[in-house]
């Protein structure tokens, strides 16, 4: 960047140590070729900024170009794993064996108040060029600066709980050496996860031949019972994670884009509309093709109170038997993806979080090492102790009691921030908007008291 981008962002520069307090190197973010004349902010030519004959420069933007979509997709990708992480999948399976094809409206409802919540993270992180661990620093007084990196993982049953713990705890090792080599390699990586998920899932989705009449029925219809509440709630509950709404905001700073021109900010915030958008609905996809599979095998059965991630594999198993590959295997290559695909995001968020809030000018390497050692340490502590199917039921519940405990703490400054002129400018969000949001934010808020409640009185 060049001494015109230092004085147009002051806030992300307090020091001459200007590295590692970014959330992304000036050489490390992808540079947007424009799609016709006149220069770009991504390209290094200040010419256009200079003369003010870009169109974008009056605030109108550039026409739309799959070119530059495809350059400015990946963050959406990588928000969307926290929607497709082992919690998620446990959730959908629960509502699926227990509720049956009923609960699918919910799901989609609850996928878009998602994407909701991450445009609007989106929105803040391109208008500001900051992040919101950051923001969240300079807006509230640092005894309430607070943000624990959550951690996640997951097991199949067939191996000691220790020995996940390890396996989990590489994650660390793969996204330093796929952040070495560019955002793009490292957005590919979690590309080719992703894809293993849908083809996985898909493929039981195919073996399993679930009714489409009463899909499309679970979808357009609303239903809800009060022997599903529960499974309705967590639902919704595990859709937005409070890390999620962080990392979002930092992921889409690895674009470069002029903020002395209107119309480029509004074309990043259209790409990256576009692109999460088309995340999500992948990750509703294969939400669904997870929830239509245990609807179809064990709903109205013995054995659906009793499925969880420990034992989904067996039971499929034996409903779905062996066949030219056998579904076990398929279940654990999509539950594996799930677990590594989530893991990794967050020690990327946890990367973007400690340096945000605690201001702290670390190599980004030693940051992931620090994020990761508190979560693994203790995890495998308590693997070693008590390595038993029951332990990680608990242990999963209590993870996502504390994600409902932190969830205020990333929706409510969030909102508070896109609603400031202060600090949004010309991109804050109407009272429309405000509205939707705030309300949105109240239901997520109200369900995951509702759960956290339910935990303590169990």
């Amino acid at each position: 960047m060049g001494p015109q981008d230092e004085r147009r962002q002051p806030l992300l520069r307090s020091s001459s140590d200007t590295d590692e307090e970014a959330a992304y190197d000036a050489a490390e973010k992808v540079r947007i070729v424009p799609s016709g004349g006149g220069g770009y902010g991504g390209d290094g030519d200040p010419s256009a900024a200079a003369s003010g004959g870009s169109p974008s420069s009056s605030g109108g933007g550039p026409p739309f170009s799959w070119r530059k979509l495809w350059l400015f997709t990946g963050p959406g990708f990588l928000m969307s794993i926290a929607f497709l992480d082992p919690g998620n999948l446990e959730g959908d399976l629960q509502a699926g064996a227990i509720a049956g094809y009923s609960l699918l409206w919910l799901l989609m409802w609850a996928t878009a108040m998602g994407l909701l919540v991450q445009l609007l993270s989106a929105r803040l992180g391109v208008a500001t060029g900051r992040h919101l661990a950051e923001l969240c620093r300079e807006e509230y007084p640092p005894r309430s600066s607070a943000a624990p990196s959550p951690s996640r993982f997951s097991a199949t049953g067939s191996c000691p709980l220790w020995s996940g713990v390890v396996i989990t705890a590489a994650d660390c090792f793969i996204f330093l050496l796929l952040e070495n080599y560019g955002v793009r390699k490292l957005e590919a990586f979690f590309a080719f996860l992703i894809a293993t998920m849908a083809m996985a899932f898909a493929w039981m989705f195919a073996d399993a031949k679930p009714s489409g009449t009463e899909l499309l029925l679970g979808m357009l219809i609303p239903k809800l019972s009060s022997r599903t509440i529960k499974q309705a709630v967590g639902v919704v509950g595990c859709i937005i994670m409070p890390h999620n709404v962080f990392l979002h905001s930092a992921l889409v700073q690895s674009r470069e884009i002029d903020h002395n021109q209107k119309g480029r900010v509004q074309e990043a915030l259209r790409y990256y509309s576009i692109e999460s958008t088309a995340a999500l609905v992948i990750s509703f996809i294969i939400n669904l093709f997870v929830t239509t599979v245990f609807a179809k095998g064990f709903y109205g059965t013995p054995a659906a109170n009793s499925i969880g991630l420990v034992n989904a594999g067996q039971y499929l198993q034996e409903k779905y038997g062996g066949g030219l590959f056998p579904i076990l295997y398929i279940w654990g290559i999509g539950l594996l993806a799930a677990g590594q695909s989530s893991t990794i995001t967050g020690t990327y968020a946890g990367q973007f979080i400690m340096g945000g809030f605690l201001n702290l000018r670390l190599k980004k390497w030693l940051r992931a090492l620090i994020t990761r050692s508190c979560a693994i340490v203790p995890t495998m502590i308590v693997a070693l102790v008590f390595d038993t199917e029951e332990t990680l039921d608990v242990l999963n519940e209590w993870l996502n009691v504390l994600q409902s405990i932190q969830i205020p703490f990333a929706l409510i400054p969030l909102l508070y921030l896109v609603s400031r002129e202060r600090i949004m400018g010309s991109f804050k969000i109407g009272p429309v908007l405000k509205i939707v949001s705030w309300l949105v934010a109240a239901l997520v808020i109200v369900i995951n008291g509702y759960l956290f409640a339910g935990f303590l009185l169990q």
